[in-house]
């Protein structure tokens, strides 16, 4: 019998090179159209490079929204898996 194959292991999601470099990209795409529809250079690359910093700052703010999430809803579950230890060890 063959050993099953291991699994690749996926790739993370969130790199900070990935975040900017996406980033970096839309912002120069919305530059682009800003700059060839309306505006002038400079009010289009103030509001692409807006765009950029928007991004990647919320995108670091979402991570650590879910950090203290993580954090908090471990400490609820333990307490109670304290509550239901007490209660099963006295058969309440």
């Amino acid at each position: 019998m063959n050993a099953p194959e291991p699994a690749a292991r996926p790739a993370a999601n969130g790199s900070a090179g990935r975040r900017i470099a996406t980033a970096a990209v839309l912002g120069t795409l919305l530059f682009l159209v800003l700059w060839i529809t309306m505006f002038s250079l400079v009010t289009s690359m103030l509001i692409g490079t807006a765009c950029c910093v928007v991004i990647v700052a919320a995108s670091s703010l979402s991570d650590a929204v879910e950090i203290l999430l993580d954090a908090v809803a471990s400490v609820i579950f333990g307490i109670v898996a304290v509550f239901a230890a007490i209660f099963s060890v006295f058969g309440i």
